[in-house]
């Protein structure tokens, strides 16, 4: 199945000029074009059209601390009434009961990751419960990622380019806030903000 991504602008890498108005096609995992929306659409018009206004299409985020910030910090049930930001992991861990305990912890800490754009985390990951809450996000785990870096602990760095054949790993940015919009790992719509 081939599923076009439309957005107002496309910017492939932090090199790369960038496409107004451009596009890039998904088939399966697979980056399978780049370019203008119109050549891509007139080229493959069974395509499944997912349409991004205001928004810039791009490589994703990784994230150089993934191992520290799922690992050493605690992200909240929301049912816990502790707010929504992670908070440095209590002494002793969390009680495996406990909203899901460590894994739980993990897998809302990768969700927004997700929220923000990231495709790819660097470890190391050490737990057993962050290692299988990894294992089944869909991210990409990469070698470590060395300075210089964002210096917010919790901001990414640009992922890698975006090129025919390789991985659909991208995400979709509102031109204005740079609120992340979408996520997209191996082609598969993994978050969507609106």
């Amino acid at each position: 199945m081939l599923t076009l991504h439309r957005a107002t602008v496309l910017r492939p890498s932090g090199t790369a000029p960038s496409i107004t108005d451009g596009a890039v096609l998904v088939r399966g995992d697979r980056i399978a074009a780049l370019g203008p929306y119109a050549e891509l659409a007139a080229a493959h018009p069974d395509a499944r059209l997912r349409e991004w206004s205001g928004a810039l299409l791009g490589p994703g985020q990784a994230q150089p601390h993934a191992g520290w910030l799922l690992e050493r910090y605690y992200h909240p049930d929301p049912r816990e009434e502790l707010g929504v930001e992670p908070r440095p992991m209590p002494p002793g861990g969390v009680d495996p009961g406990h909203y899901g305990g460590l894994g739980g912890s993990a897998r809302r800490g990768l969700q927004r990751l997700l929220r923000a754009g990231t495709t790819a985390l660097a470890g190391p990951f050490e737990r057993p419960e962050v290692l299988a809450a990894v294992g089944r996000s869909g991210l990409r785990v990469v070698a470590p990622i060395e300075p210089p870096y964002a210096p917010d602990e919790f901001d990414g760095v640009p992922d890698r380019a975006l090129s025919v054949d390789g991985r659909a790993d991208f995400a979709i940015f509102d031109q204005e806030t740079d609120q992340c919009l979408g996520t997209v790992l191996a082609g598969r719509l993994v978050y969507r903000g609106r």
